[in-house]
């Protein structure tokens, strides 16, 4: 059963799913989130409507939809309470939440580190902490790879960002984190006020604790020895006013790039290998372009720049299981998308997961066929067809980091080791702010000869 078609003010309401009194659609949305969303997407077109708990939500399924939004318009949309109520109390006002003018000047401070030629600097750091962790397995051993690809990226970014070892503080970060995103999935059934110190809130702000203690080391550490990386800069820097960061900013922003900068990447890497282990013909075909090119040898940046199946086994990973699955905009003036009103205070909800497997925009959507990615087919995509680092202003500053580390660890990796899927071949997902399998993707190491 559908919405109203009007509301109470008379203003056409987009098409959706009518819901429970009072809770809306909280339990459909609660039961399978990644299936409602999808649902929402096939069934009622390229806007649909629906609340969950009082709040109403406008989902933008179409890509010329969610353009307008994130590039063309996106003035009129800020991240908004709801994400400011999931993060906030993690990442504070770091680069991720900030807004307006303060965004804009983090945006510039931070900006330099994610240049190309300063990423290009990082490539050897990411193969040194993978051979680290290729030392580490064993021929015939079984891994937890999520669990290892979490720690893998964590040390990177910590010694490539912040020139810091983080190895102690490892299972810290890992558990702080897993109690985080258990919290970002409880959110959407807890009714009780920001206030309340309920049993979740009290384990959350402990775990906030534990992180910043790793941040301050981090921030410490820098300030007593500085050197030529991200948090010696930010601890340097000033803006044209003179003004430098706060030490509470820069635990901000390290904080988010902490978190931020390694969850992503690691799940695009469980991801990419649990796709590789359950399709050998994609396998055998990647590893002839590796030893073609690298000859068992570490990858360069330009050695990655001449691996284009690579550079598709990657995306097409992405598009299928994209380690953000959704974002949320909250509408700062009136707009109107795909012909209907879109109030002040909206909020909008936009998923990578949805647009990425709909069948109007991609052939056999649910198939990993990284060979789908040719020129032809890219041109004769819509431009948000595929957006797995966002788009527009806020797009991810780290996106040219996360692909170059994505490729180089699989490169080196997969030319030492086939990994053999040995836990359920499909993924049980929770989706909070990142797409987390529920249960340990578990893989038997193998040496290749």
């Amino acid at each position: 059963m559908e919405n109203a078609s009007a509301t109470e003010s008379g203003i056409a309401r987009p098409p959706g799913p009518s819901g429970l009194p009072v809770v809306g659609s909280l339990f459909e949305f609660v039961r399978d989130e990644y299936a409602f969303r999808e649902r929402c997407a096939r069934e009622y077109g390229d806007l649909a409507y629906y609340e969950v708990l009082g709040t109403p939500f406008y989902q933008v399924n179409s890509p010329d939809g969610i353009e307008h939004v994130l590039v063309h318009n996106n003035q009129n949309y800020v991240k908004g309470e709801l994400f400011q109520e999931s993060l906030g109390p993690v990442l504070g006002n770091g680069l991720l939440n900030s807004e307006g003018a303060f965004w804009r000047r983090q945006r510039h401070l931070i900006g330099p580190a994610f240049e190309p030629d300063r990423i290009a600097e990082y490539a050897e750091t990411m193969v040194d902490r993978t051979e680290e962790t290729a030392t580490r397995w064993r021929d015939g051993a079984v891994r937890d790879v999520n669990e290892d690809m979490m720690e893998l990226t964590l040390e990177i970014v910590a010694d490539a960002l912040f020139g810091v070892d983080v190895g102690r503080d490892v299972d810290t970060v890992a558990s702080s984190l897993q109690v985080v995103m258990d919290y970002q999935e409880g959110l959407s059934a807890d009714m009780l006020p920001l206030d309340v110190p309920t049993p979740g809130k009290i384990r959350l702000r402990r775990a906030v604790d534990d992180l910043e203690s790793v941040v301050y080391r981090i921030i410490d550490e820098r300030a007593r020895n500085p050197g030529d990386d991200v948090v010696s800069r930010m601890l340097a820097v000033e803006d044209e006013s003179g003004e430098g960061m706060s030490r509470e900013q820069i635990r901000d922003e390290v904080m988010t790039l902490l978190l931020a900068g390694h969850e992503t990447t690691a799940l695009a890497l469980t991801f990419t290998t649990f796709l590789l282990a359950q399709h050998p013909s994609v396998e055998e075909r990647l590893l002839a372009e590796l030893d073609d090119h690298l000859g068992g040898d570490p990858p360069t940046v330009e050695d990655v720049r001449n691996l284009p199946y690579l550079e598709t086994v990657v995306k097409e990973s992405m598009r299928l299981y994209p380690p953000v699955p959704g974002i949320v905009r909250e509408a700062t003036g009136t707009d109107e998308i795909a012909g209907y009103t879109i109030p002040e205070g909206a909020t909008l909800s936009i998923n990578q997961w949805t647009v990425h497997r709909d069948p109007s925009l991609y052939d056999d959507p649910m198939a990993f066929r990284p060979d789908r990615w040719t020129d032809e087919m890219e041109q004769s995509l819509p431009r948000l067809a595929y957006f797995p680092f966002s788009a527009g202003p806020r797009r991810c500053v780290g996106d040219r980091f996360a692909m170059l580390e994505a490729k180089v660890v699989l490169a080196t990796l997969l030319q030492r080791y086939h990994l053999e899927l040995v836990s359920d071949p499909s993924l049980d997902l929770v989706a909070t702010i990142t797409s987390r399998p529920r249960n340990p993707v578990l893989m038997r190491v193998h040496e290749r000869t």
